[in-house]
């Protein structure tokens, strides 16, 4: 191995302990808790070599996120048959994705509420979003209007993350949340003979 490739070997091992020690902080503490200053202690590097990854907590927390987004497209993968498609398939998607969301709130707020400097719906939108985003529509889209699947899918997105957010603020109760996903599922991928 050259010295080359041993450097960045040990680079990449810094970038995913600063990413994980970040997101351990987060979740111990909540995301007030991660600065650049307790990060690097927690590390046990200096905070210019921190600065030597990412330019500020933004970038921390969106490279956190990107790995929320990563296994929440697992999550919705590993709920949805191989061939997805139908009510069943956008039941399970959905409570997939509540699931999702209560088990993880730390990482949803990374992803969803934060900032985290990751562009949406855009050229430059990073692969691991773009796969979510797949994961959602994927059981959706034979529903969808033909003309913009992605806007049918967005829609349904957003009603989703709606529930969860005002669930988790305590603005709905969270005993009905199957009561809601199953509205919301009736309204979005009617019953066939409706």
């Amino acid at each position: 191995m050259s010295v080359h490739e041993r450097k960045e070997r040990e680079r990449a091992n810094r970038h995913r302990l600063i990413v994980s020690t970040a997101r351990e902080l987060a979740e111990t503490h909540g995301w007030d808790a991660v600065t650049t200053r307790r990060l690097a202690e927690r590390i046990e590097y200096s905070q210019p070599v921190l600065y030597s990854h990412f330019r500020g907590k933004s970038e921390i927390v969106g490279a956190v996120a990107l790995e929320g987004f990563a296994e929440l497209t697992a999550a919705l993968r590993a709920a949805v048959p191989e061939r997805p498609g139908g009510r069943e398939a956008a039941a399970a998607m959905a409570r997939a994705y509540t699931d999702f969301a209560v088990r993880n709130h730390v990482l949803y707020d990374a992803m969803f509420s934060l900032d985290n400097g990751l562009l949406f719906a855009d050229e430059a939108t990073p692969a691991p979003l773009r796969e979510a985003f797949e994961a959602l529509l994927e059981p959706l889209a034979d529903h969808a209007h033909p003309d913009d699947p992605g806007l049918f899918a967005e829609t349904f997105w957003a009603a989703l993350h709606g529930l969860v957010t005002l669930t988790r603020a305590g603005r709905l109760p969270a005993d009905r949340v199957p009561d809601r996903l199953a509205l919301l599922v009736d309204r979005f991928v009617p019953r066939e003979g409706r």
